[in-house]
Order: structure tokens, then C-alpha cells, then sequence
């Protein structure tokens, strides 16, 4: 059975997005970024937000989130050398993990060209096993929250 086409999403519906430039090694022969970069990016994006709000120290931080789901829609082809901004949001927050939302845009266009998420669940870096979530961390995600559409939402839908 085939899922049904996600809603795409409008920059608008983003609070956070970064800016970020696609790299050569990015393409693939067929002149357009291979799949699995559009994950490279979207983690790119997180960690950043996360080391920022000084949530995760990549050598130090005791509580790390590990990838336990990732999926990405595609809408319209990205190249090198184009500019783009990743949306960075929240769809739900567990105890000890969380549901990320992303959404890859071309420069100054408004839908995404392609979007995913992911779900990381927080553990202790030693023994691996979940942790519930700092209230830093919280209180971060809960200011990256962001709207759940229906697919008929925006106009911006593509056929």
C-alpha cells in the first residue's frame, strides 16, 4: 500500500532556519544531490541548533540523541552550487525522545524542496540506555514546535 504524499511545507511554517551551501561532492550523476545528503544536512542543522543553545557538546555531553527513524520527501531537484536554508522543527516531545520535522529550501524560494524528519531518543552516552530529557533541552524544543497541517492546508500543494 503506498503512503499518502506529505503536505509540503512553506518556510513560514518554520522559527528556525539556517543557511547553508550545498558542496560539489554533494551531486550525484544525475546532476542533482544524491538522497542521503538531504540527511547530512537536516543532522547538520539540529546539531547546530543543539550545540548553540549549548545543549550538546559533541565530546562531552554525558545525555546524546540517537536516530532510531529518518525519512525524506522529495518535490524539486537541489544542485551544486545552490544556496539553501534548513527548517529546523519539533512535531512531538516524549519522555525521552523526540520527533523532529526539516525542510530543505532552495534560495528565496517559499515550499520545501524536499523535507523529512526524525526521531531521536536521548541516552546516556556510557551505557546507552534512555534518559529522560533535560528541562534545557525542554524548553528548546518547545520553542521549535511547529504546526501539523492537513495535506488541503496551503496552497502551495503540488500534485
Amino acid at each position: 500500500m503506498r503512503a499518502p504524499r506529505p503536505h509540503r511545507r512553506c518556510r513560514h511554517d518554520f522559527r528556525r532556519l539556517l543557511a547553508m551551501t550545498t558542496r560539489w561532492r554533494d551531486n550525484d550523476v544525475y546532476g542533482h544531490l544524491n538522497n542521503a545528503v538531504y540527511n547530512e544536512y537536516f543532522d547538520t542543522a539540529l546539531n547546530q541548533v543543539l550545540i548553540e543553545a549549548r545543549i550538546l557538546d559533541l565530546e562531552r555531553s554525558g545525555v546524546i540523541g540517537l536516530v532510531v527513524h529518518s525519512s525524506v520527501h522529495y518535490f524539486a531537484p537541489v544542485s551544486y552550487p545552490d544556496r539553501i536554508e534548513v527548517g529546523v522543527g519539533v512535531a512531538e516531545i516524549g519522555r525521552s525522545s523526540v520527533t523532529y520535522e526539516f525542510a530543505l529550501f532552495r534560495e528565496a524560494e517559499a515550499a520545501a524542496a524536499a523535507q523529512g524528519g526524525l526521531i531521536h531518543v536521548y541516552v546516556d552516552r556510557n551505557t546507552r540506555r534512555p534518559v529522560e530529557m533535560s528541562a534545557a533541552l525542554r524548553s528548546l524544543l518547545s520553542n521549535l514546535i511547529i504546526e501539523t497541517t492537513s495535506p488541503n492546508s496551503h496552497s502551495q500543494e503540488q500534485a
